[in-house]
């Protein structure tokens, strides 16, 4: 049985951003958002998402390149005076890994942002990481920890197979793509022994800022068996923010991608069942 749950990242980034994810679910294919609850527009994002009921939404941890929810103050380490977590991910992957105060920063800002996530008032749909960076052993680990205090059932595991990907369109697997696919076996570990819910395969990352209309139907019809999440950066238009942290992804096209018709004819050619994350969670 194929199933397939269409999310998208970065909700309160922006306020393009909610839109697209609010338009691409009410129009569109869009099933869950995953919340930056320190994100500049996430006030907006809550507001919207209360409107959508049956939009499945959870935390998108920012423990690299984003606002943190503690003061610099309290995160004098992990992150720049500014409140934000650098781009590095050597720089933070070492200070989370290798220094216990860093590892103590690190666990103070996750239950930070499980904290502001519940005072939202949504229900916690699942939870994945910027820049996937729960595939670091000590943030995948503080994650599912922390997060099933919060009600956590269901966690992102970012393997994407290279089989769909050649059938699709122009693709080149590396000795990184090959690597990473092994390396998601240790978070799929810590999702499964904690008694978590997670997917059998991804899809986004290849492709990351150009999930285009015309890749995704083809990708939509070439889905393998088992559970595919396929996520998206959606937004109408790109403002000054989306240029500067992502100046080369086409949000725009990602956001037509969601609401094209070929991307919906592609699903139903693979007879791919529309899930959300909950569906997964044994009543």
């Amino acid at each position: 049985m194929k199933r397939t749950i269409i999310s998208a990242d970065d909700f309160g980034l922006s306020v393009e951003v909610n839109e697209a994810i609010e338009i691409a679910h009410r129009e569109g294919v869009l099933s869950t958002a995953s919340l930056m609850v320190a994100g500049p527009a996430a006030e907006d994002a809550v507001e919207r998402a209360k409107r959508l009921p049956n939009l499945g939404v959870g935390l998108h941890l920012v423990v690299i390149e984003g606002a943190s929810v503690l003061p610099h103050t309290r995160l004098p380490l992990v992150t720049q005076p500014d409140g934000w977590f650098s781009s590095s991910q050597l720089g933070l992957g070492i200070d989370y890994f290798f220094r216990p105060e860093g590892r103590k920063e690190l666990a103070a800002e996750i239950t930070a942002q499980f904290e502001a996530f519940r005072r939202t008032g949504l229900v916690l749909d699942h939870a994945n990481a910027h820049k996937h960076m729960h595939l670091h052993p000590t943030v995948g680990r503080l994650l599912i920890d922390i997060g099933k205090q919060y009600g956590l059932r269901a966690v992102r595991t970012p393997l994407e197979p290279p089989e769909p990907l050649y059938a699709a369109g122009t693709y080149t697997d590396t000795l990184g793509d090959a690597a990473l696919r092994r390396w998601t076996n240790l978070l799929r570990h810590q999702i499964l022994s904690a008694g978590l819910v997670t997917n059998d395969w991804c899809f986004g990352l290849a492709w990351s800022g150009h999930m285009t209309a015309d890749r995704v139907a083809a990708l939509a019809a070439h889905l393998p068996e088992g559970v595919s999440e396929i996520y998206f950066h959606p937004a109408t238009h790109k403002n000054a923010l989306l240029q500067k942290l992502m100046p080369t992804y086409e949000h725009k096209a990602e956001f037509e991608a969601l609401c094209s018709s070929g991307f919906r004819a592609g699903l139903e050619h693979s007879h791919a069942v529309l899930s959300g994350w909950r569906d997964l969670i044994p009543s």
